[in-house]
């Protein structure tokens, strides 16, 4: 059981962060949670804490934070290529291509993409073999 029960991620359309993260997530085995009709979308993967999309309740427009991102692990370096251009292709953009990251550790594989809404996100493998 994992440690942290969700996260949230902020979103000033519903709509278009659901198409980006249906597929981004998806490639990392992530499905979307089946929710009542106008609840923003939520993700979930075995173990991992759920991830949540809403507008801000305070009204004001989502930002991001700078300095935050949330990694998510893949299970294959091809995972982490497939994360980075399903997420270029959907209005996301290069936050750092995939590659090695040796100054992390010798099997850290990663690249790094923002959303539409600016919020930085990771996929990482840590597979040696892969």
């Amino acid at each position: 059981m994992s440690i942290i029960s969700h996260i949230t991620l902020g979103t000033n359309d519903v709509e278009r962060a659901g198409r980006f993260y249906d597929e981004v997530l998806g490639v990392l085995g992530f499905a979307r949670l089946p929710k009542p009709a106008g609840k923003p979308p939520a993700y979930q993967k075995a173990e991992m804490p759920t991830i949540y999309l809403y507008p801000p309740e305070n009204g004001l427009p989502a930002t991001w934070g700078n300095g935050t991102h949330v990694a998510f692990v893949a299970q294959t370096k091809e995972a982490v290529h497939r994360f980075h251009e399903s997420a270029l292709r959907l209005g996301g953009s290069c936050a750092g291509k995939p590659g090695p990251r040796p100054h992390y550790g010798d099997n850290y594989y990663a690249a790094y993409v923002r959303d539409p809404d600016g919020n930085k996100l990771q996929a990482v493998c840590y597979d040696p073999d892969d």
